[in-house]
C-alpha cells in the first residue's frame, strides 16, 4: 500500500486509515454503545488492517465513551505498532480547557497522539481560543499536526484566515463525509482545500455499506447491519429506493470490471485528486476484500468519470 503526502504538512500517511468508531459501539452516541465490535473483534480488525498495510488508525476520545482508545492503546502497545499514525479528536466543547484536558486523557490511552483535530464545530467557544489550544499542543511536541472535522468550506476559510491573523500554524487536513452518495463538499470545501495544501481524509466512504451489495434485493435492511442500527443517525437518506437503484448500476459496472461493488466505489475515491485517503470499517475479516480490488483496479479517467455519472 502507498504512502501520500497529507497535505503541504509534511506527513505522510498510508492511502487507506483504518477507522476505529465501530469499537465498543457505532460512533460516540450512548445509544450505540455495546452495539459494535466488542474489544477482541475489534483488536482482530486492526491486526488485519495492519497486514494489510494500513498504517494510520483513526479514533475520538467519545467513541464508545473512551473504550475505542482503549482498545487502540492497548493493541499498539502489545503489538509494538511504533510505524502506525495515531490519530484522534476532541469534541464537542472546543475550549482550551477541554482540548488540553482531551488531549492528556487520548495520550494516557493511546501512548501518542500524531494527528489530532476538533470532532464538530463548537459555536459557544472563539475560534481564536481553539486555534490557539491546537497550537499550542503542536509547540509542546504532543501532538505532530492537526485538523478539523465535519466543516463547511465557510468555517474552514474562517479558521485559516484566524490562523494567519495570528500567526498561528494552520489545520492541515480536514475530515468530513464523502462518498458516492455524499459529494457535496466537491462545490465549495474541496476546492478551497486544494488552494490551501490542505490533506482530506473521507469518512463514510460507503455509506454505511449502502455502496455494497449488502442492501440491494432485499425488502428491508438486514438485522444487526449499520443501516438497521443506526441508520436515522449516520446515513439518513443513504438507503433510499433512488440511491439502491445508482448503486444497483454501480454492481452492474463493478461486475464487468471483475470487482465487489464496495471495492469499485472504494476505487473511486482512491482516483479522486483532492481526496488524501478513505477511512474504511470493516465489521469482519471478509470485508477487507473491497479494499483489496480498490488497491487492486486503479481507474482510468474514463471509468472514473463513469463511475462518477452513475451518482451525478
Amino acid at each position: 500500500m502507498r504512502s501520500v503526502p497529507l497535505g503541504a504538512s509534511g506527513v505522510e500517511i498510508t492511502e487507506f486509515i483504518f477507522g476505529a468508531g465501530g469499537i465498543g459501539g457505532i460512533g460516540s452516541a450512548e445509544s450505540t454503545r455495546g452495539l459494535g465490535l466488542d474489544a477482541g473483534q475489534g483488536r482482530s480488525r486492526l491486526s488485519e488492517a495492519y497486514e494489510l498495510g494500513i498504517r494510520v488508525v483513526d479514533t475520538a476520545d467519545r467513541y464508545a465513551g473512551g473504550e475505542s482508545e482503549r482498545v487502540v492503546g492497548r493493541w499498539l502497545a502489545t503489538e509494538k505498532r511504533d510505524d502506525v499514525v495515531v490519530q484522534t479528536k476532541v469534541g464537542l466543547d472546543l475550549s482550551a480547557v477541554n482540548i488540553g484536558r482531551q488531549l492528556a486523557r487520548s495520550i494516557e490511552r493511546l501512548g501518542r497522539v500524531d494527528l489530532y483535530m476538533s470532532h464538530a464545530p463548537d459555536p459557544s467557544t472563539p475560534i481564536e481560543e481553539t486555534l490557539t489550544a491546537f497550537a499550542e499542543a503542536v509547540h509542546r511536541g504532543q501532538i505532530r499536526a492537526y485538523g478539523v472535522s465535519n466543516v463547511d468550506a465557510r468555517l474552514l476559510e474562517s479558521l485559516l484566515a484566524e490562523a494567519d491573523k495570528r500567526g498561528l500554524p494552520r489545520p492541515v487536513f480536514v475530515q468530513n463525509g464523502f462518498s458516492l452518495l455524499d459529494r457535496s463538499d466537491e462545490r465549495d470545501l474541496l476546492p478551497l482545500i486544494t488552494g490551501a495544501g490542505m490533506g482530506y481524509m473521507a469518512f463514510s466512504p460507503l455509506a454505511g455499506g449502502v455502496l455494497s451489495d449488502r442492501y440491494l434485493d432485499r425488502p428491508a435492511p438486514p438485522a444487526g447491519s449499520r443501516i438497521a442500527l443506526a441508520g436515522d443517525l449516520f446515513y439518513a437518506g443513504m438507503h433510499s429506493p433512488a440511491n439502491l437503484a445508482r448503486v444497483a448500476r454501480l454492481r452492474d459496472l463493478a461486475r464487468a470490471h471483475g470487482v465487489s461493488t464496495a471495492g469499485l466505489a472504494l476505487a473511486w475515491l482512491r482516483a479522486h485528486p483532492v481526496v488524501t485517503a478513505p477511512i474504511v470499517a470493516p465489521s469482519t475479516a471478509a470485508q477487507w476484500q473491497a479494499v483489496r480490488d480498490a488497491l487492486s483496479r486503479p481507474l482510468d479517467d474514463d471509468l472514473f468519470a463513469e463511475i462518477g455519472s452513475i451518482f451525478d
